[in-house]
C-alpha cells in the first residue's frame, strides 16, 4: 500500500500543477517494464521452491545434530539454517579459507556426490573437547595433525549417518564419507561452473559459533529433483498413528542391542577370602556340571539353559522359555 498524502500536501501538489511547476506528462507511469538479464553461464537450476523444500530437510538435521553431538562433546550444541542460495561451484570453492575442513560424501544412490563443509574454528573446538579441553578455538588458525584429522573424521562421519532420515521422504539414502580435504583446490569433484544449491546451519558449541555449508551439486540431485517440493514432501509424510506408529516402533525395537549373560551359578565366601584369591583357587558354586543355567536379557530371567562349546568357544544351549507369568 502506497504512501498516503495530507490534505496540506494534495493542496500543495494541486498549486504547483495549476502553476505549471510540475508537468503531468513527467507523472506518468509510462508503462515501460523492467528488464532482467539472464546469465546463461548461471542457469536458474535451483528454484525457490527447491531451495525452501532443501532447507525444511536441514531443519530437521538442525535438531538432531543438536540433540546428537552433546552427547560425544559434552557441550550444549545449537544448530538452525541460516540460509540457501544458488551458486557455481567456483563461486564456493573461491569464498573457502585454508585450510578448511570439507568432507566428500558420497551420496548413495544417486549418481554424485556432496560436500560438507566445516568451519575451522568449529572443527579445533570439537577436538579440544574431545581431548578433554573447555572447547575453545585456536587464536591462529593452522594445518591440522593427522591425529585431529581422525578426531574430526569419526564426528562427521557420525553427523553424515544422521542425514538418513531428514532426507527418507524423498529418498532413503546410505550417505558414506568418502575422504577429508583441508585444501578447497583438491575438492574439484563436480565443473567449476556446475550450479550448486548451498544450506547454511549456524552452529554454536558452547561460546565458539561458527557455519557448516552443504553444497548440493544439480548433477547429484538432478534425478529427484521432481520430489523436492512441499507439495510431494507433505504428500509423503507417513501417518505414524494408530497401526502404523506401532508397526514403526516394533521396528526400532528389534534394531535395539540388549545384553544377555548366562549366570554359572553363586557362592558366598568371606571379605578376607575374597581378598586372598589367588591365580588358580577354585571357588565352590551351588550349581552342578548338569544343573541348568538361568540366561538373562538385561535384568529379567528369561530362558534356562545348558553350558557347551560351540566352534573353541563357550556357549549356552536354550532349552526352556519363562514367560512372563511365571
Amino acid at each position: 500500500m502506497g504512501e498516503v498524502l495530507s490534505q496540506n500536501e494534495i493542496d500543495s501538489l494541486l498549486a504547483a500543477l495549476s502553476t505549471g511547476e510540475l508537468d503531468v506528462d513527467e507523472m506518468q507511469d509510462k508503462g515501460d517494464r523492467q528488464v532482467k538479464n539472464y546469465d546463461f553461464k548461471r542457469p536458474a537450476k535451483f528454484s525457490k521452491e527447491h531451495l525452501r523444500t532443501l532447507e525444511i530437510i536441514y531443519e530437521h538435521y538442525g535438531r538432531l545434530l543438536a540433540t546428537s553431538l552433546p552427547v560425544y562433546l559434552r557441550k550444549n550444541v545449537q544448530v538452525n539454517v541460516a540460509s540457501s542460495e544458488t551458486v557455481t561451484y567456483s563461486e564456493f570453492t573461491n569464498a573457502l579459507s585454508n585450510p578448511v575442513i570439507l568432507g566428500i560424501i558420497n551420496f548413495q544412490p544417486l549418481g554424485g556426490n556432496i560436500i560438507l563443509d566445516l568451519a575451522a574454528n568449529l572443527g579445533f573446538a570439537m577436538i579440544d573437547r574431545m581431548l578433554g579441553g573447555k572447547g575453545i578455538p585456536l587464536e591462529k588458525n593452522r594445518e591440522f595433525s593427522e591425529i585431529e584429522m581422525t578426531i574430526i573424521e569419526k564426528l562427521l562421519i557420525i553427523s553424515i549417518q544422521l542425514m538418513r532420515e531428514p532426507w527418507k521422504n524423498v529418498l532413503d539414502i546410505n550417505p558414506v564419507l568418502e575422504r577429508i580435504e583441508t585444501n578447497p583446490q583438491f575438492a574439484q569433484v563436480i565443473a567449476p561452473n556446475e550450479m550448486i544449491a548451498i544450506v547454511t546451519l549456524n552452529v554454536k558449541i558452547g561460546d565458539v559459533e561458527g557455519f557448516m555449508n552443504m553444497c548440493l551439486p544439480y548433477f547429484t540431485l538432478e534425478s529427484i529433483m521432481d520430489k523436492l517440493n512441499t507439495k510431494f514432501w507433505f504428500s509423503t509424510m507417513q501417518d505414524n498413528t494408530g497401526e502404523n506408529y506401532e508397526l514403526y516402533i516394533e521396528s526400532l525395537i528389534k534394531r535395539v542391542d540388549v545384553p544377555v549373560k548366562v549366570v554359572m551359578g553363586q557362592s558366598a565366601i568371606s571379605v578376607s577370602d575374597f581378598i586372598g584369591l589367588q591365580l588358580g583357587d577354585i571357588i565352590r558354586l551351588d550349581t552342578t556340571v548338569d544343573s541348568e543355567l538361568d540366561v538373562y536379557v538385561g535384568n529379567i530371567k528369561k530362558f534356562r539353559s545348558v553350558p557347551g562349546t560351540e566352534k573353541d568357544k563357550y556357549a549356552a544351549r536354550v532349552t526352556e522359555v519363562i514367560r512372563e507369568e511365571e
